[in-house]
């Protein structure tokens, strides 16, 4: 038996918002004697829990997690870092003869903890200098000439920030920055691993979703934001990551006085339901993921039986 068959799995929850991801997940980390790492982008900052469902010391039931509240929420995310720090968790986890469970619905960077990725150099100057271009000219010039070298990362990017990063690495390595998308080759030194994906009904998506957004403005979102709203560079809107979070950069707007409480939260709820979309297209791509039935009368007995018999 080779030493990747002999140790436990990684588990990987995964799936839209709102569809029940993180309560699986501590209820596998009972079973399995496991331990969390979370996979959301948006979890890692500290003092953005109402607005991201952060899981409550409560709701963890003592299981450990990890990889929450790492960052600042001036800070940038970063895939590469995630990577890194991820692998090394497994490692520990499975060292002290536990499974790691990961969570999480931000794809690329789930993406980055379990398959094979190779992450292409950066240049803070030619960043910058691709910046102030995108400032000055707008992005028509930009995406012409990332057309030119990279059609497919061309067509698939819309926002400055991944289309100035996609000419970067282009321009660095003369390669096109699709060329390093990950593979759906699990990195040896992860394997093994099971994805279990949740799926709902989209009415019943879209119910969870506006209920979610309202709990959380009961719960105080706004006076979350407006806490996180410090100037200088630790305060939410210089944080290029979190600033653009759904939830938080519309209620940076109803600070600004742009908007009313109700119009963000009526546009908190539109975004939230795009976002969802967007997780079950790039999670059902992937036909190794193992898809159950949120609502199922035992979806914990369902994905234990998927780990026991998949676990290759």
């Amino acid at each position: 038996m080779s030493a990747a068959a002999a140790r436990p799995p990684v588990v990987a929850v995964v799936g839209a918002t709102a569809t029940g991801k993180s309560a699986l997940a501590v209820a596998l980390a009972h079973a399995l004697d496991g331990e969390v790492v979370n996979g959301d982008a948006l979890q890692f900052y500290r003092g953005m829990d109402v607005g991201t469902a952060k899981v409550t010391q409560a709701e963890r039931e003592g299981v450990p997690h990890h990889l929450l509240d790492v960052l600042d929420v001036g800070q940038e995310a970063s895939v590469a870092a995630f990577q890194s720090a991820a692998r090394d968790l497994f490692d520990q986890i499975r060292a002290r003869g536990r499974t790691p469970i990961l969570v999480g619905g931000s794809g690329l960077y789930v993406r980055a903890a379990l398959d094979v990725l190779e992450f292409p150099p950066t240049d803070p100057a030619l960043r910058a200098e691709l910046e102030a271009r995108a400032k000055r000219e707008g992005l028509a010039g930009l995406r012409a000439e990332l057309a030119a070298l990279d059609p497919v990362s061309a067509e698939r990017l819309q926002d400055a920030r991944r289309i100035v990063r996609a000419l970067e690495v282009c321009r660095l390595t003369g390669r096109p920055f699709s060329a390093f998308m990950p593979e759906r080759t699990y990195a040896p030194e992860v394997a093994p691993v099971v994805q279990l994906g949740l799926r709902l009904d989209r009415a019943e998506l879209h119910q969870r979703i506006a209920a979610r957004v309202e709990r959380m403005l009961a719960e105080g979102l706004l006076d979350e934001v407006r806490h996180l709203d410090v100037p200088g560079p630790d305060g939410l809107r210089q944080g290029p990551t979190a600033s653009r979070a759904i939830g938080y950069a519309q209620m940076l707007a109803v600070l600004d006085g742009e908007l009313t409480e109700a119009e963000a939260a009526e546009q908190t709820v539109v975004a939230t339901r795009r976002f969802a979309r967007r997780q079950e297209t790039w999670f059902r791509a992937d036909p190794r993921v193992v898809w159950l039935d949120a609502q199922g009368e035992d979806v914990v007995a369902e994905a234990l039986a998927v780990v026991a018999g998949d676990a290759t």
